[in-house]
């Protein structure tokens, strides 16, 4: 007979293996996903957009930076950089230059919390107990605003959004834009992070642009009350990102957080979201980083997506 104190072993060392795969391997398991959408007007070239997101760079990640500057071989038509670029207030340089050869594509970007402000170490083990109360739950890369905590570090954001407003990016801060890629017209509406309560949708109503070809939503954070709102408007596509795709997954299950109140099925890749009486495609990238302080991914690697859009049928 096995002795008793084999069990709480063998559970302790399923779990250091486990903690050891996602902290050394998986966290670094960079993949790039491919995903189609049927948004553009029939008889229209297909759109390659590449979404970055949640790349929360710290100064030193340099197979990071590589990586992000290898996607450029895939020559997009767009670029959308849907925030949380920061997790370390020196780590601006080399943001800009991973991100430089990407740069050289037409883009947009919004910000997340974490661009504003420092990550602050949490107990990751609050988040799982909320999920499992029925409240999905905040991640630990939460901005040291979210509630106020003073002394929150001050990312240097201004930075960033210098370098990519010199690279001829938009600014999609709660406000719209346009760009035109071959021979279509792209208009953009965007928010500031709803995580931080950044966001002011009254700035941006009125629903998609009638003379574009196509009207594309992008935020930071897929809360509800903005998902609700683009959708009820009309607009036809939704990019954000925020969640980590739940950062620590359980094979054949799912994510056991969100780090918002959107359901963990949708916590990433590509969904529908419907609102009153109109329904939005809906893509939630999983990111390519994490929270300094909790450097690991479990069945979720990190990630940037390809959307090729495509007419609709």
């Amino acid at each position: 007979m096995r002795p008793l104190y084999a069990v709480p072993l063998g559970i302790a060392a399923t779990g250091a293996a486990c903690l050891a795969y996602s902290a050394g391997y998986e966290v670094r398991a960079f993949r790039l996903r491919r995903v189609e959408i049927p948004v553009l007007p029939r008889g229209a070239r297909p759109l390659r957009i590449l979404q970055v997101s949640d790349i929360h760079m710290v100064s030193g990640q340099r197979r990071k930076q590589r990586w992000l500057q290898s996607l450029a071989a895939l020559r997009p038509d767009l670029v959308v950089n849907t925030g949380d670029n920061l997790s370390d207030p020196e780590a601006v340089p080399e943001t800009l230059d991973a991100l430089g050869p990407l740069m050289e594509f037409p883009g947009a970007y919004v910000f997340g919390s974490n661009d504003y402000y420092g990550p602050v170490a949490k107990n990751p083990l609050r988040y799982i107990g909320a999920r499992l109360s029925g409240n999905h739950g905040l991640n630990t890369a939460d901005g040291g605003a979210r509630r106020g905590i003073s002394g929150a570090v001050h990312n240097p954001w201004e930075q960033l959004r210098d370098g990519f407003d010199s690279a001829g990016w938009l600014n999609l801060t709660n406000t719209r834009g346009r760009l035109k890629i071959h021979d279509l017209e792209i208009a953009f509406t965007g928010l500031d992070d709803p995580h931080i309560r950044r966001d002011r949708y009254t700035q941006v109503s009125g629903g998609p642009e009638p003379s574009a070809d196509l009207s594309l939503a992008v935020v930071h954070a897929p809360y509800l009350r903005v998902l609700d709102a683009f959708t009820a408007d009309g607009y036809p596509l939704i990019l954000a990102g925020h969640t980590h795709g739940g950062q620590v997954c359980i094979p054949f299950y799912g994510a056991l957080v969100t780090n918002c109140d959107i359901d963990p099925d949708r916590v990433k890749g590509l969904s529908t979201h419907a609102a009153s009486g109109h329904s939005s495609y809906l893509h939630v990238s999983a990111g390519c980083g994490t929270n300094r302080y909790t450097p690991i991914r479990f069945a979720c690697p990190p990630e940037a997506t390809l959307l090729t859009l495509v007419p609709r049928p």
